[in-house]
């Protein structure tokens, strides 16, 4: 019984590590892509071209893996949340998108899967 236990301790645990942490489910995306300035702030900061906030700079690292993986990692908060932002930076700034893109996906080998992702809901 105690094996049991402990084994079904170890599968939680490594479910829950191949997920980002969620910790930033409940981050407010609407005052982000309603706010131009601090959108394009965030924008800056994933693209090395400004600073960047504690929750940019975890973004900005988890970025290329979410691309990677078609946020493979991400919770359903979180995917619900990525699409929202990427939508609004390929609305309202496209140029920065594409900048954006060929710096986290340079080959453009995971575009079709991610963009396939963004547009799902």
């Amino acid at each position: 019984m105690k094996t049991l236990v402990v084994l079904a301790c170890v599968l939680i645990s490594v479910y829950a590590a191949e997920k980002y942490n969620s910790k930033y489910d409940n981050f407010d995306v609407e005052t982000l892509i309603s706010n131009e300035r601090l959108l394009k702030s965030y924008i800056n900061c994933f693209l090395d071209k400004g600073r960047c906030t504690a929750e940019g700079t975890d973004f900005k690292k988890a970025l290329p893996e979410a691309i990677e993986t078609t946020c493979g990692k991400c919770t359903e908060k979180q995917k619900l949340n990525i699409r929202k932002v990427i939508k609004a930076i390929q609305q309202k700034y496209p140029a920065q998108w594409e900048e954006l893109v060929k710096k986290n996906d340079p080959s453009g080998k995971h575009r079709a899967n991610f963009d396939k992702f963004i547009q799902g809901s």
